[in-house]
């Protein structure tokens, strides 16, 4: 088979709703290269840039709760600043740049199903003008 691991994804694939920033982002720890008294941060197994989390809603109305808040890991030589507020919304409106999703089994609690660790390269505030319409303050307003 022709994917091995990490595929491509579009922002608009993964959160065809959007996606907001509801955390602060953290450096991931490497469990394997951590100990008690020293935390070392993780790398990115391609690329051996430092490994970042943040908390993401997905704006999906439809999504299950258990999928409703999902962490992207990000791979960056520092550590990413997510976008700034805007008025009217409680959280920040976010677009992730190198965005790829890896498939695996996660068996928790005994009934196995299929989960996805999301990835990307950056992040930025959604692009005006791109073609997907920006969040609004208010969403029961008119465009």
């Amino acid at each position: 088979m022709a994917i091995n691991g990490r595929f491509k994804v579009s922002m608009g694939d993964v959160f065809p709703h959007g996606a907001y920033v509801v955390s602060e982002v953290e450096p991931v720890r490497d469990f394997e290269k951590s100990t008690r008294e020293r935390a070392v941060q993780a790398t990115d197994k391609e690329s051996g840039l430092l490994v970042w989390s943040v908390s993401v809603l997905d704006a999906d109305p439809d999504a299950r709760k258990d999928a409703k808040t999902v962490t992207v890991k990000i791979a960056a030589s520092h550590q990413p600043i997510p976008p700034e507020a805007m008025a009217g919304l409680p959280f920040r409106p976010v677009e992730f740049d190198g965005l790829t999703v890896t498939p695996y089994v996660n068996d928790n609690g005994g009934r196995a199903r299929i989960a996805y660790s999301l990835r990307a390269t950056g992040m930025r505030a959604p692009q005006l003008g791109s073609g997907k319409s920006a969040p609004r303050a208010n969403p029961g307003e008119a465009a």
